[in-house]
């Protein structure tokens, strides 16, 4: 699973599963633009891997904002002169009560996660037509994306769409050349999973060991947290694969969180 003359775009890629699969990617020879909403963060990460000899740049990317999505595609563009893959990667997590839920809130969270996938996947579906090679389109939904829990709406609702988002371009893209598959992981444990951990045990009135527990790795078949390297390994899989015979396709990786 080789990557060699690839570049990849990845959105929140300055921390979590987002950095986990840029690190990935240039391990497996592509050059690799890290998008994040914290500059500094993306580009100090971006000379971590430099400095490993690998092909790297760091770049400001807020979503939600055409026209940074848009300048962060012509940086790429200007770099490396190539996108071959994109992975939507960027999300927050917000819960509350759906009776109790800010609708600001709600607004913030649908935009991350949906307009900021639309708007990198139709900047970068112009570069990849233009070109004609084709390319790959990685969207990190979760195992949320089949499922519902307590406390979510907003986030069940984003991840249901995007695996429709993913299908939609799935059926446009073939003619082009370009792939596109859902990554659903189970809970990893992120900064962005620890910091609801606290937030769920009080919202459900349980302890944190038992949101972990009953809540979190409940439904696994080993109680196990999926790992930064599963979900890694599943999108450097996706991003080589080379046919359409695997397009369209939501890949869960939970440890049997969810069975289809």
């Amino acid at each position: 699973m080789r990557l060699d003359g690839k570049t990849a775009l990845v959105t929140g890629a300055g921390s979590g599963i987002g950095k986990h699969i840029a690190e990935t990617f240039v391990a497996a020879g592509a050059a690799v633009v890290i998008g994040d909403l914290d500059a500094g963060r993306a580009t100090d990460l971006a000379g971590v891997l430099r400095a490993r000899g690998g092909r790297a740049l760091g770049v400001r990317m807020d979503v939600t904002s055409e026209q940074e999505v848009e300048g962060a595609v012509a940086k790429t563009l200007a770099a490396f002169d190539r996108i071959d893959v994109l992975v939507s990667n960027a999300g927050i997590q917000i819960v509350h009560p759906l009776e109790q839920f800010p609708f600001a809130e709600w607004k913030t969270l649908l935009a991350v996660h949906l307009d900021g996938a639309f708007l990198a996947t139709r900047a970068c579906l112009k570069h990849m037509y233009a070109r004609g090679g084709g390319g790959t389109i990685l969207y990190m939904g979760s195992v949320h994306s089949k499922e519902a829990s307590p406390l979510k709406a907003p986030y069940v609702t984003a991840k249901h769409g995007l695996a429709g988002l993913c299908k939609v371009v799935a059926k446009e893209g073939a003619a082009h050349g370009v792939r596109t598959n859902i990554i659903c992981p189970g809970f990893v444990r992120t900064a962005l999973v620890e910091k609801q951990i606290p937030e769920q045990a009080s919202a459900l009135g349980i302890s944190p060991a038992e949101v972990v527990s009953k809540v979190m790795l409940k439904e696994t078949v080993d109680g196990e947290f999926t790992t930064l390297d599963d979900v890694a390994q599943v999108a450097l899989f996706l991003a080589t694969f080379p046919s359409n015979a695997l397009t369209g396709q939501a890949v869960v990786v939970s440890h049997g969180w969810h069975m289809d």
